[in-house]
């Protein structure tokens, strides 16, 4: 049976479209079906990134006070060490998204990594956060050798599990699903290491706080490994490629170039990250000289600012389910937006209004961040659609670098408003200066970052209908192997 051609005419950059034309095969309609997905395979995908959390989200966390606090080097130097890793990122990100992507084994490209990387990555976070008695220049170096070591691996984990995510299914409706559990269980990863971290520090090192990092850190890090080997376990690999061709790095990037769709991910998750590690860096800064809250306080502020963020999560697939993600995902930052704005106008006084108001900004974020990576997803499919090659895990790796500079941005823009606001540290009473800085950071200049990521998902077009084309058109060449079913742009 002859294949029909999916073509839209008149399809811009923004996604509208007149129509599709051509009427497709029962069978190849009837091959679209995704494989059934069992609530199982989707906890085991949590739990991968609840691994990457256990392992990672306490080094981002505490690595920072470790060195300065603990192994006695400066604040410089930490941030050298960081600054130098991101730049390195730009280079091993991509490597490593084209490595994974040309992986042929029994167990798929992606999931092998999953069983194998996390050993040494606990290793290398043993070793990270190991205080040799060394003299000065000797420990800086085994900073940036261990941090550096650290990094790669994570990289080698995080990009193969990112990438997993884009071939568990073909369905972008169960994309959503599957990033739902991945942000909750990451959520509860988080609160297992805030509430216990410090504790097991001051259990474990019996008053040695160095060794107390060593030990607690080297038991996160074996409880992340049950979690990816769960995650390995659970999960399969089911979209294969059309065209398996291996071509160089410099054409696959060239490829991925062509997908403006692809491009336009990469402007939405610079937004999205700036806008979260914006707000969230400013948290602690709010709670504390803001709304003037003891530690019981701070800490339910920022808890429920979890909470708020994993419930969120947990409903996304709700509204997906009944409605278009790309409108959803529009409604949803719209909403945050507006949240910010009122939160800037709540009085200072009113910190339990102002902590319900944090709450569901951060739920509200929770419901967009599942679609956001989905609609990587969907660009991939996008891509492969219109240029017959598809590059998973480099196409990831350029969205979680583009997450990384989001974070890197974000921290240097914390950094620079306070100083601009007159911030001095270990005051109680901050001037009104630094006062409006931090209350800026949480409330309007995220709000106007919003506004921009609405541009760039109402700029990014592709809906559910047109999805549901992409898939059912993908589908039927697997089925086919018709090298002449090109999809074509109008």
């Amino acid at each position: 049976m002859a294949q029909k051609t999916l073509e839209w005419g008149n399809t811009s950059p923004g996604g509208s479209s007149t129509g599709a034309s051509g009427r497709r095969d029962d069978a190849a309609s009837a091959g679209s079906a995704p494989s059934a997905i069992t609530w199982k395979e989707k906890i085991g995908f949590g739990m991968g990134d609840a691994g990457c959390n256990m392992s990672f989200a306490a080094v981002v966390m505490y690595l920072s006070y470790f060195y300065t606090d603990i192994y006695g080097i400066s604040p410089a130097i930490v941030g050298v060490i960081f600054l130098t890793m991101r730049i390195v990122d730009a280079v091993t990100d991509p490597l490593m998204g084209f490595v994974a992507d040309r992986t042929r084994t029994r167990w798929g490209k992606y999931r092998p990594y999953l069983l194998i990387i996390p050993i040494p990555l606990a290793i290398s976070i043993f070793l990270l956060f190991t205080t040799p008695d060394w003299g000065q220049n000797a420990k800086i170096a085994y900073a940036f050798a261990t941090y550096f070591l650290m990094s790669l691996l994570y990289t080698a984990v995080s990009i193969p599990y990112c990438s997993l995510g884009g071939v568990v299914t073909s369905d972008h409706k169960e994309r959503v699903s599957f990033q739902s559990y991945r942000f909750f269980f990451a959520g509860v990863a988080y609160l297992i290491l805030t509430a216990s971290l410090l504790p097991l520090v001051e259990l474990l090192g019996g008053g040695d706080e160095a060794r107390g990092f060593q030990l607690t850190m080297g038991l996160m890090s074996v409880i992340a490994l049950g979690m990816f080997a769960f995650c390995f376990a659970t999960t399969r690999e089911r979209v294969v490629p059309i065209n398996e061709t291996r071509k160089p790095l410099l054409d696959s990037l060239k490829a991925l170039a062509r997908n403006e769709r692809w491009l336009i991910i990469l402007g939405i998750t610079f937004l999205q990250a700036l806008q979260f590690f914006l707000r969230q860096g400013a948290a602690i800064y709010f709670a504390t000289y803001v709304l003037m809250l003891d530690a019981g306080a701070i800490s339910f502020f920022i808890t429920a600012a979890i909470v708020g963020k994993m419930l969120g999560s947990l409903v996304s697939p709700w509204f997906t389910n009944r409605f278009s993600k790309r409108r959803v995902y529009m409604t949803a930052s719209g909403i945050m937006a507006l949240g910010s704005i009122l939160l800037f106008f709540v009085p200072h006084d009113w910190a339990l209004l102002a902590t319900l108001f944090f709450a569901v900004i951060n739920f509200i974020h929770g419901i967009g961040t599942p679609i956001s990576w989905s609609l990587m997803a969907d660009a991939e499919d996008y891509g492969e659609w219109k240029t017959r090659e598809r590059n998973t895990a480099l196409s990831f790796s350029g969205n979680l670098f583009f997450l990384k500079l989001g974070l890197a941005v974000a921290g240097g823009l914390v950094g620079l408003l306070l100083s601009v606001g007159g911030y001095e540290a270990g005051v109680e009473q901050q001037a009104d200066s630094a006062i409006l800085a931090i209350s800026l950071m949480l409330t309007l200049i995220p709000a106007g970052i919003i506004a921009l990521l609405m541009a760039l998902i109402a700029w990014f077009g592709l809906d559910d209908r047109q999805m549901d084309d992409i898939r059912r058109d993908l589908d039927s060449r697997r089925a086919q192997q018709d090298p002449a079913a090109d999809g074509q742009l109008a």
